[in-house]
């Protein structure tokens, strides 16, 4: 009886497992990937009038903007984004694509600035005393653009040029004068302006404020400066002063960006002229000599 007894309860329990069976577990749904984020990277290459590469430490602006829009000084896709150079660019802050069909517009300049309100008329001024390697590099400002670039994982190449014209002054010992006498002179580049406002989106240069005279950096055997683009006409370019004898340069000429021009000066104590001659950094055709008493 007791056998009988336990087969039944046996059974039962069986029956019981078997009407309430163990749920199976629920699938764990397969996650929706997320797209991979492209970090911006760029690579620079400088067409410069005086240097070819930028130095460690040199540090640009950069303005992404996604197309169809265009440059504001805020509310781009990326505004005014330090990178600095140190063999490569890093970011101040890493810049990532929108995603991997839209295409950008990039906007570099140099020297940063960390605050820019106006990118249509951003101020910028050349030293008026270039004597020094530090005051003639901080008289220079570079600008380049790329255009229609489509997202990749590589560095977006932006070719700068310069924004600013470079004056090349050579001194020449005519009768009465020696080399000694050249290499002593002051020299001093006069009715330029100095003050400038750039158009970050274009390139374009506007000179501003009144004329100054510039002090330019020596060099083994000439001086330059960087001077803002303009034209002038009929006006004192450069004087000479070699101890208490003044001789001016008058020249009608226009600056350009990007463009270096060499003014050589042959100095005569006799008639106290100078016979210059001067040859565009690019082969344009035009003669710039001349002849003054």
């Amino acid at each position: 009886m007791r056998k009988l007894l336990a087969l039944a309860a046996v059974a039962a329990l069986m029956f019981s497992c078997s009407e309430n069976p163990t749920p199976e577990p629920e699938p764990t749904p397969t996650p929706t990937p997320t797209p991979e984020k492209w970090a911006i990277n760029i690579s620079t290459s400088i067409t410069r009038a005086t240097d070819t590469s930028f130095e460690n430490g040199d540090k640009v602006g950069i303005y992404v903007v996604n197309q169809p829009n265009t440059l504001k000084a805020s509310g781009n896709h990326a505004d005014n984004i330090g990178f600095t150079y140190s063999g490569s660019w890093s970011a101040a802050t890493t810049i990532y694509w929108k995603d991997e069909t839209t295409k950008a517009d990039f906007y570099c300049y140099y020297p940063y600035a960390s605050n820019i309100s106006n990118v249509e008329a951003y101020p910028f001024a050349v030293k008026a005393d270039q004597s020094s390697v530090a005051n003639y590099k901080a008289s220079d400002f570079l600008w380049g653009k790329a255009t229609g670039v489509a997202p990749t994982k590589d560095a977006v190449g932006i070719t700068v040029k310069h924004a600013m014209s470079n004056v090349i002054v050579k001194l020449v010992a005519g009768n009465g004068y020696t080399a000694e006498d050249m290499a002593s002179a002051s020299v001093a580049i006069c009715g330029l302006k100095t003050n400038s406002t750039i158009n970050l989106a274009t390139g374009a240069i506007t000179p501003t404020g009144n004329a100054q005279e510039i002090t330019p950096m020596v060099e083994s055997d000439y001086r330059r400066a960087l001077v803002v683009p303009q034209s002038i006409s009929n006006a004192d370019l450069i004087k000479v002063t070699i101890g208490d004898k003044v001789y001016t340069l008058n020249q009608s000429i226009e600056f350009k960006s990007g463009k270096q021009h060499t003014c050589t000066l042959t100095v005569e104590r006799t008639n106290q002229g100078i016979n210059i001659g001067i040859d565009g950094w690019e082969t344009e055709g035009d003669d710039f000599g001349g002849t003054v008493e």
